[in-house]
């Protein structure tokens, strides 16, 4: 039966790569204003689950809900007009372009649009007019962030959000992510190589073990097996 109040619903999702399989029969719910984190070692197939969540690849069989609607037969652009924001793990933005233009490239010109997403990273209002390729890693993160936070989604997704940065960095990411979370409602589902720290602000994390899901839960149960996390950093089966 369908939880109704879930942002986003997958039910039973394959997806195949010159038919092999990368991901087999994924089941997996985010919720209005929750925090999810999908975990597991490289190669276990979350990059793949969030592209197919977005519409970049195809799947069958199974099912993408958002909000209740099913998603089959809709292209990226309708599923990110429809409220899903993904942010790739090589942040997705023009490196000659300013960080200003980078709103205006989204059709985000009016304060209203961007001011939001400068409140929550205040550093980049005094880096409007800078260019992305000059920007330091932590500055780039934050402008691909703000930038999906700007188009006000049903759904975030973050894909290796900390990729290339110091955890200090990573450490006033994270954060952020929570309190947008819980202060708009947006459903969040979250791929972080830091699992502790992920699960930190998580409230519910899967962990998926080549292309299956291994094991679920909440956020304290999964920080508190050992065992399942180290298998999630080196790709081994959890005893």
């Amino acid at each position: 039966m369908a939880d109704t109040g879930a942002v986003l619903e997958v039910n039973n999702l394959s997806v195949a790569y010159d038919r092999s399989p990368v991901i087999r029969e994924l089941t997996l719910t985010v919720r209005s204003g929750e925090v999810v984190a999908l975990l597991g070692a490289n190669g276990a197939g979350k990059t793949t689950t969030l592209r197919a969540i977005s519409g970049l690849l195809r799947h069958a069989p199974g099912t993408v809900t958002l909000g209740g609607s099913d998603l089959s037969g809709i292209a990226p652009p309708a599923r990110a007009r429809l409220g899903i924001a993904h942010v790739p793990s090589d942040r997705g933005l023009f490196f000659g372009l300013t960080v200003a233009e980078h709103f205006r490239l989204d059709g985000q010109s009016g304060a209203s649009d961007s001011g939001a997403a400068f409140d929550h990273f205040p550093a980049l209002r005094s880096l409007k007019d800078r260019k992305a390729g000059l920007m330091s890693g932590g500055e780039q993160q934050m402008l691909a962030i703000a930038r999906a936070l700007a188009r006000k989604p049903r759904l975030l997704m973050l894909d290796e959000m900390s990729l290339g940065l110091a955890p200090v960095i990573v450490g006033r990411l994270l954060p952020v992510v929570r309190e947008y979370a819980t202060t708009t409602g947006t459903g969040v589902l979250l791929v972080e190589q830091h699992v502790h720290m992920a699960l930190k602000i998580a409230d519910r994390g899967y962990v998926l073990s080549h292309g299956e899901l291994a094991a679920s839960g909440t956020a304290a149960e999964l920080s508190g097996n050992s065992a399942l996390l180290a298998a999630s950093y080196l790709g081994g089966e959890a005893s």
